[in-house]
């Protein structure tokens, strides 16, 4: 008989047999809704009444008067960035720990990342050190809240404000999100959502902008078109899709926000586990998405290299995952400036480790078999197992 205590790695019984819950799961309006579409023929068509619902609809839900979808987030982030007229020469400032095509994107239009270090409590962007990497030649910052972690967006803005430059607030790990009592994405003067495969609103692909602004709406959307229609747009099966989503999110970023409360609350199997600690939040008013959950990961405390507690947690069927790679670490200085010393991204470059969100949109038992799993494998450790 299999020794429940044994890493499925090592030959025992995993947790979850069956794997981690698939995404996105199944939903019946959701495939009402592309039936529906689907006999009307409105699924094919260039212009139908699907994407400026769900424009519409995505505007509303974050009390601002106008949204574009586009084909991607990571288009979104460069049509935000030409919308704010950053081009060659100019710097924007990014936390060294992002994602690498925002980096790329800078790039790819002739601009410089400026790269700062990350909080120490979330490995977000750190405002304490944005006044100083600011300089004439800068244009714009670029704000991702990332892994479950909030960037505190009023003081963001009230250091671009003062000095002249705009921001993008990436939110495409945050649709939902509650940011110092706003809705994530509508701090900046422009704000991103991603509807990649994995997203938390998925079509396969697309993502959008958020604008409080009309003039940055209008200039936007010239950007966005060529002549008689926009090039890489959203289409309308997509927007089909994901309309019943949006009516839904609220409830889910509730119940994923519970879900993650259960699981690190004190007294919980979890807290018990030295070496892993979830990404904390300072801001006041503030909900995370949690398309991601992002934990600080010790591996001398906890007892395992970070690779081998990936592999062993994949093993017992909890989708585990080593975070980004920090911007500055294995790239030439030539491609960005770094501004200060980047202590805290190269420890998240070397220590994140994330959850996929899925689990958190099951029952509380399944959030439950996350930390039963850890626990299990960092037992095992304690009892010399992996000698």
């Amino acid at each position: 008989m299999c020794d429940p205590l044994l890493p499925a790695l090592l030959g025992g019984s995993p947790v979850r047999p069956a794997g981690p819950p698939v995404w996105p799961m199944p939903d019946p309006d959701v495939l009402a809704a592309i039936g529906s579409a689907a006999a009307s023929g409105m699924w094919g068509q260039y212009h139908g009444e699907h994407v400026c619902a769900l424009e519409s609809e995505l505007a509303q839900f974050h009390g601002i008067p106008h949204a574009i979808t586009c084909a991607s987030g990571t288009l979104a982030v460069e049509a935000a960035l030409r919308t704010l007229r950053v081009g060659p020469g100019d710097e924007v400032v990014m936390a060294a720990y992002e994602y690498e095509s925002n980096f790329l994107t800078l790039h790819a239009i002739g601009a410089k990342p400026i790269l700062i270090d990350v909080s120490p409590t979330n490995w977000n962007l750190d405002s304490d050190h944005l006044a100083a990497a600011i300089t004439p030649q800068t244009r714009a910052i670029i704000c991702s809240h990332l892994h479950g972690g909030i960037i505190p967006m009023r003081e963001v803005m009230e250091i671009a404000c003062k000095c002249g430059v705009g921001v993008v607030e990436d939110a495409a790990q945050a649709p939902g999100a509650i940011v110092q009592g706003k809705p994530a994405g509508t701090w900046g003067d422009i704000g991103v959502l991603s509807f990649g495969g994995s997203k938390l609103l998925t079509a396969g692909r697309g993502g959008a902008l958020l604008f409080s602004d009309p003039q940055l709406h209008q200039r936007a959307k010239v950007w966005l078109h060529r002549g008689l229609q926009q090039w890489a747009p959203l289409s309308e099966l997509q927007a089909t899709a994901l309309r019943p989503q949006l009516r839904k999110l609220r409830q889910a970023t509730l119940t994923r926000w519970e879900r993650v409360q259960e699981l690190i609350r004190i007294g919980s199997t979890l807290a018990t586990v030295p070496g892993l600690a979830v990404f904390s939040n300072s801001p006041a008013d503030s909900i995370s998405a949690f398309y991601k959950v992002g934990f600080q990961y010790d591996p001398i405390a906890f007892g395992l290299p970070r690779e081998l507690f990936i592999k062993a947690l994949r093993a017992e069927g909890i989708a585990f995952d080593v975070g980004f790679k920090s911007l500055h670490i294995g790239r030439s200085p030539s491609r960005f400036r770094a501004c200060g010393a980047l202590t805290h991204a190269s420890a998240a470059h070397e220590r994140c480790v994330i959850l996929h969100h899925p689990v958190l949109s099951t029952t509380a038992d399944d959030v439950q078999q996350v930390a039963d799993a850890v626990v299990k494998v960092y037992r095992a450790g304690v009892a010399g197992r992996w000698s």
